[in-house]
């Protein structure tokens, strides 16, 4: 929860507003997401009519014009209720708005943006290969020109929301051999011919999100859709990344938060050896842990989107960045941990959230780049100080 003291009274409007639909839209149905492993398509207006879905689209095409900061507001207060429709929180963020606004041209920006800005439509971002999860380097799927189009051909694996993006932002080789300059992205409608979307594995938590493998198998692709320059695919994703991470950061500090206030209403019920188990001393340290861990990620989170929303191209951010993402992951882990240890052994029960609240957690800490990666990032940064 944001510090009124912090934050202006729109900001604490918004928070306001993202909170009172999470509770009504998501928290009934979070439980039945998690198990059918499906989540309603029927969301995708509700968030789109509040200006989530799109959210970063800038007001001059039609979008809402949010910030990094209201982004990781509305991505907090959805996790809360379910880490799986939080996803619906920007979700033509990472592989749309931000690449457009920030790499492409005014005539892409013009073709997509506004269509976007509808909040109707998803996007997926395809970096993840069969043998390229961290070495994003290492991408084999390749994009040689022929004439006026690019032909695509390769594998990609664990791509978030494809099975329902109408868009795909993809990463592929136009070079031969290894290395990141021979990169390059392109933005690719997914009925495009040549493409074909496969099985989405059973995972441990973010059930109802799809994960889904994608083939490629001699997609033309028109050179209009190079995002950015040939070889600098990247640089891009990675600036794109920098944006993006404190998201998941939010996202974190949701699932701690709920796992601490359904912590905190257990301790208050939940009755041994004649009292509730809040009186006694060690469930009451583990709580204040709890609330110490989630406010210091929630006040370094704000710090650094604040950061970005004043000025993008701050040298520091991307050190910040990969902090919020690190700090914040690990501790929701440890938050949620201790919460099934709160509720003890009905914890490990799927009768109570706490367990699903754990499974949703572990992800954080591995995908838009592990935590190892991540400290790699802050370690080298440090050192060129």
């Amino acid at each position: 929860m944001l510090d009124a003291t912090a934050v202006d009274d729109d900001l604490l409007m918004f928070r306001d507003m993202v909170r009172r639909m999470a509770e009504k839209e998501v928290a009934p149905i979070a439980a039945k997401i998690d198990q059918d492993d499906d989540m309603p398509h029927s969301l995708v207006p509700v968030f789109g009519d509040l200006g989530l879905v799109q959210i970063m689209v800038p007001e001059e095409y039609g979008g809402p014009g949010g910030t990094t900061t209201m982004a990781c507001i509305a991505k907090e207060e959805v996790a809360r209720a379910s880490f799986a429709v939080s996803h619906l929180v920007g979700a033509t963020s990472i592989a749309m708005a931000l690449p457009l606004v920030h790499y492409g041209t005014e005539e892409q920006r013009r073709r997509f943006l506004p269509e976007i800005a509808e909040g109707r439509i998803l996007s997926c971002i395809g970096l993840t290969e069969p043998h390229t999860g961290s070495d994003v380097s290492g991408i084999r799927t390749s994009a040689k020109r022929d004439g006026n189009d690019y032909v695509i051909n390769g594998q990609k694996v664990f791509i978030t929301k494809a099975d329902q993006a109408k868009y795909i932002l993809l990463f592929a080789r136009t070079s031969e051999g290894k290395g990141h300059d021979g990169i390059s992205s392109f933005l690719i409608p997914m009925d495009t011919p040549g493409i074909r979307i496969g099985g989405s594995p059973k995972k441990m938590g973010l059930r109802g999100i799809r994960n889904c493998d994608l083939f490629f198998e001699d997609v033309h692709v028109p050179t209009e859709n190079l995002i950015g320059t040939e070889g600098q695919g990247f640089k891009n994703a990675m600036g794109v990344l920098n944006m993006n991470r404190p998201t998941v950061g939010a996202a974190a500090v949701g699932i701690a938060q709920a796992a601490l206030d359904a912590s905190l209403a257990y301790a208050k019920e939940r009755e041994q050896f004649g009292r509730p188990i809040g009186d006694f001393q060690l469930v009451q340290a583990m709580l204040a842990d709890m609330a110490i861990q989630i406010e210091a990620a929630r006040s370094l989170l704000y710090d650094v989107t604040a950061l970005i929303d004043r000025n993008p191209t701050d040298p520091s951010i991307p050190m910040r960045a990969s902090m919020v993402k690190t700090f914040a992951s690990d501790m929701a882990m440890k938050v949620t941990t201790d919460a099934v240890q709160v509720f003890g052994g009905a914890g490990y029960l799927q009768d109570h959230p706490v367990e699903r609240y754990m499974r949703d957690a572990k992800v954080c800490q591995i995908y838009e780049g592990t935590n190892q990666i991540q400290r790699l990032i802050i370690a080298r940064a440090l050192l060129k100080q």
